[in-house]
């Protein structure tokens, strides 16, 4: 090999995986073996030594590649399933790969754009909007004449919210995602598009596309099913079932807790109305999701407290290896990734804690108060809720106690340790000019975990 003098070029190494996805691979076992070693190459990739982080204006180019990669990557899962590949391992190194490049174009966009920082009292952008290479297109689908693109019946929006619950629901299962929301995009015989989907705070529900679209998101996916009539008959059939239930007179759908894909149920959580909206739209020949998320951890305390009894699920990341989907684009604001990316990493390391260690919560009087008065503030109307939301919390009628409690404490642990990281970020990309890699950020927590001993926050390590 030629030895090169000055930063290596990003893009070769992108190469690099292009070459290992087209292999022929012979077992599930080299699947994994193979998927594996992309994942580790690119968590100790080392910023510095590549000229994207020397020669800004390569940022968009390399973005690019890398969101071409990970198409390619989806396509190849979709060839080594129909193969009987696709172990659970492959499944979850799979996605590791998803997650590492994602993560990848988040930092080079906010080099591109000199990490500017959302402004406190400003929100993120409409998703699918922005001058900066925001949004990123899959070239297989076309777009129209002035660059935008066009939403249809049935298309699925995965999206991922800033707060830290946003990150616990990403990242509860076996298979750790970026994403925790999915709506139905349904669009009416006059033309007008509408977001259809099952809230925490209210259940069931439908909102203006363009409104929901303004609503806080930090990334979003554009899905479309490969059948556009299925889809289109899905979008139909979860928007008549969600209006009726808005109706006078009609049964309200609340949110689903359990996380059970219990077929019985009438209650929805987010990704289950999807799943519902395919299963009956295909008569049962479609069932959502093909790889499920597992909640089979050994320390089941914060599962149990926010009501989840399953212990197989359909999570909304689940969507990002559906082999019938295609991604038509995907949109970031790069204000808030870094945001995202330290809470996600946050709430890795807390569940791993609770897993390897055996933290439970403590609940104390505060917390308890907190939960008793949004118990109560669950029986007011809606209207009234959204009066006092900035004193407690919009809560529906079926949010047990012990869930209110949970996410406050959930919160009250995390948001501590963001701000801090928050100044190590801040520290190391004015030094340097490079945020910290996800690596470095894993490294920072551990150190913090090891001072902290016993108690996180309201976490707490059983005495040896």
């Amino acid at each position: 090999m030629l030895s090169r003098t000055g930063p290596e070029r990003f893009i070769d190494e992108v190469a690099v995986f292009r070459s290992a996805l087209a292999r022929p691979i012979a077992s599930a076992a080299v699947l994994e073996q193979m998927l594996e070693r992309i994942y580790r190459s690119f968590e100790q990739q080392d910023f510095y030594r590549y000229d994207v982080f020397n020669e800004r204006d390569k940022a968009p180019a390399t973005m690019m590649s890398l969101f071409d990669l990970q198409q390619e990557l989806r396509a190849a899962v979709a060839s080594w399933h129909e193969q009987g590949l696709m172990s659970r391992p492959a499944q979850k190194s799979a996605r590791d790969c998803l997650r590492a490049a994602r993560y990848a174009i988040d930092i080079l966009g906010e080099l591109w754009i000199g990490y500017k920082q959302l402004p406190e009292d400003a929100k993120p952008y409409r998703a699918f909007s922005g001058a900066n290479h925001n949004t990123l297109f899959n070239r297989a689908f076309p777009r129209d004449a002035d660059g935008s693109m066009d939403f249809y019946s049935g298309d699925l929006i995965l999206t991922r919210g800033s707060l830290h619950n946003s990150a616990a629901i990403a990242r509860i299962g076996d298979v750790d995602s970026q994403f925790s929301h999915v709506a139905v995009v349904y669009v009416d015989a006059r033309g007008q598009y509408w977001a259809v989907e099952s809230l925490i705070e209210v259940g069931g529900a439908i909102t203006p596309l363009d409104k929901w679209l303004e609503h806080n998101i930090g990334r979003a996916v554009l899905f479309r099913h490969r059948d556009p009539v299925l889809a289109q008959r899905a979008a139909t059939l979860i928007h008549d079932r969600v209006r009726h239930s808005l109706d006078p007179g009609g049964k309200t759908i609340l949110y689903d807790f359990s996380m059970t894909l219990d077929p019985k149920t009438h209650n929805l959580y987010c990704s289950k109305l999807v799943r519902r909206a395919f299963k009956e739209a295909s008569d049962g020949a479609v069932l959502l999701p093909t790889f499920t998320t597992r909640l089979d951890m050994k320390n089941r305390d914060f599962p149990r407290r926010i009501g989840v009894t399953a212990v197989e699920t359909f999570a909304p990341g689940d969507l990002e290896l559906e082999p019938d989907f295609d991604i038509v684009a995907e949109w970031r604001d790069y204000r808030v990734t870094s945001e995202l990316r330290l809470k996600d990493i946050i709430m890795d390391k807390l569940f791993e804690w609770m897993e390897r260690d055996g933290y439970k919560f403590d609940e104390t009087l505060k917390i308890r108060l907190i939960s008793i008065l949004g118990r109560l503030a669950s029986y007011f109307s809606q209207d009234v809720k959204e009066m006092i939301d900035s004193v407690i919390p919009v809560v529906p009628v079926n949010m047990k106690r012990s869930a209110i409690a949970a996410i406050a404490m959930l919160h009250e642990t995390a948001e501590p340790i963001y701000q801090e990281l928050k100044v190590y970020e801040k520290e190391r990309t004015e030094r340097s000019g490079v945020p910290l890699h996800p690596r470095e950020v894993r490294q920072i927590l551990e150190r913090m975990h090891d001072t902290k001993g016993a108690r996180i926050g309201y976490l707490t390590r059983p005495l040896d």
